[in-house]
């Protein structure tokens, strides 16, 4: 059995030496077809997101996918007898896949919209799944977000979950995926006027995206209209329980991402 000792190693003495190889001997076009593009649709709320075609350059061998679902809806709410706590929408989930192509090969690459209305009820809609068809390419996609909860169920606080699932690394034709937690409830009561509520829907992993909204005393507020690309929107909220059918409304979450890294 071989040890670690018997591996071979690289010998100091006969690596490169920073600045002995200048870019004048580097051929001429050896890095020419490297570039990024993003493919994205209107941060708008109730966005239709993008799709096209994308051909594979001249000169192109290896191709990097990465793509983001759309974040999902924050939730609604309307005014009940009941104090009510929140949960904020979960950001887009991420998917990559590094491949083989050939110059001229087409891709169908589409970035999601996000979910086609605001929600008004108590549990927000799901964000919608980017995804990209073409060579070597099979059933790669990454989901949307799943939206937030509005729950009078005090006994159901918890401080976060997975949102729709728990992703295996290679799922959804990918070679890594993840998803982010869903917000966590923020809970402070007294009495009939719920005081100080607060939920933070999430960002899609790797984009950094933040947001927060509180109130303190406050009849009905929806949430903001739009939302950072991939990350959860934001839901209604009221420090008051009783007494209205006032209703309010979740905005949709922010619209998906792909990125294609390409050499």
């Amino acid at each position: 059995m071989a040890s670690y000792a018997s591996y071979k190693k690289v010998d100091g003495a006969t690596q490169l030496i920073d600045g002995t190889v200048p870019q004048t001997a580097v051929a001429s076009g050896v890095f020419d077809t490297w570039n990024v593009r993003y493919f994205w649709g209107s941060p708008n709320r109730c966005s239709p997101g993008c799709c096209c075609l994308w051909t594979v350059p001249s000169g192109v061998r290896r191709i990097f996918w990465e793509a983001w679902g759309s974040g999902g809806n924050g939730h609604g709410m309307c005014s009940t007898n009941r104090c009510q706590h929140y949960a904020g929408a979960q950001g887009g989930y991420y998917a990559s896949k590094m491949i083989q192509t050939a110059p001229g090969c087409q891709y169908t690459v589409c970035a999601a919209g996000t979910y086609q209305c605001e929600s008004i009820e108590c549990y927000g809609c799901h964000g919608c799944q980017s995804y990209v068809n073409g060579h070597n390419l099979s059933n790669f996609c990454a989901l949307g977000g799943t939206g937030g909860c509005a729950n009078s169920g005090w006994n159901e606080a918890c401080h976060s979950d997975w949102g729709r699932c728990c992703v295996s690394p290679t799922a959804h034709g990918a070679d890594f995926g993840m998803g982010n937690h869903r917000g966590a409830f923020f809970i402070h009561m007294s009495f009939c006027h719920c005081h100080c509520q607060g939920s933070s829907p999430t960002s899609a992993p790797f984009i950094g995206t933040s947001m927060n909204q509180n109130i303190h005393e406050c009849w009905m507020r929806c949430g903001c209209w739009t939302s950072p690309y991939a990350h959860g929107g934001q839901g209604a909220q009221t420090t008051y329980c009783g007494g209205s059918n006032c209703c309010g409304r979740g905005s949709t979450g922010g619209p998906g991402l792909v990125k294609v890294s390409y050499l």
